[in-house]
C-alpha cells in the first residue's frame, strides 16, 4: 500500500498533462462572453480567448486601450467595465505575460505560447500569409471557433511539425 500514493500521485500528473494538451487545442470563447467582445475586440483582430492571458494582464490591456498596441481602441466606459469584468473573470493566472516595450503584456511572450510554437521557423512570423505571431487566424483558420489543432493549419509548411 505504500506505493499506492505514488501511483495514484503519478496518474493524476499524467491526466493533467493531457488535459492540457488537450485545452492547447481547444479554446473556445466561454458562454458568457459578451456580444460587445466580439464586436469591439474581434472588430479589429481575433477575439482572443481570456484564458491566454492572467486576470492582471488583461487590467493592463483595458486600463491602455488608448494606446492599445499603437491603436486608439478606447471605449465608453459601461462597455469597457463589461469587457474588463469578463476578461478578469476567465483570466489563467498561470500565464503571466511579459510587457512589451510600451508596458503592455505580450501573449507571444509567454511560456504556453512559446512551448506551442516552438517549431515554427522564425521566416514564417514575417511572412506576408502571418504578418505576426499575434494573427492566430494566419496559420489556425479555425481560430474564431476556438480550434488550434495542428491537424487544421492553414499553412501547408506547418502541418505536422507538432508530430
Amino acid at each position: 500500500m505504500k506505493h499506492a500514493k505514488p501511483l495514484q500521485t503519478l496518474a493524476c500528473l499524467t491526466m493533467a498533462g493531457a488535459m492540457i494538451n488537450a485545452r492547447a487545442d481547444r479554446l473556445p470563447l466561454p458562454g458568457d462572453t459578451p456580444p460587445s467582445y466580439r464586436a469591439e475586440c474581434g472588430g479589429c483582430h481575433l477575439a482572443f480567448p481570456p484564458a491566454l492571458l492572467a486576470a492582471a494582464d488583461w487590467r493592463r490591456v483595458m486600463d491602455r486601450l488608448g494606446r492599445h498596441y499603437g491603436t486608439d481602441a478606447s471605449l465608453d466606459d459601461p462597455t469597457r467595465q463589461t469587457l474588463r469584468t469578463f476578461l478578469e473573470r476567465h483570466g489563467n493566472p498561470r500565464l503571466r505575460a511579459p510587457a512589451d516595450k510600451s508596458g503592455l503584456p505580450k501573449l507571444t511572450a509567454t511560456a504556453w505560447f512559446r512551448h506551442e510554437h516552438g517549431e515554427v521557423p522564425a521566416r514564417l512570423w514575417h511572412d506576408a500569409r502571418v504578418k505576426s505571431p499575434a494573427n492566430c487566424i494566419a496559420c489556425h483558420r479555425n481560430a474564431e471557433a476556438g480550434n488550434y489543432s495542428e491537424q487544421d493549419l492553414a499553412l501547408p509548411e506547418l502541418r505536422g511539425k507538432g508530430d
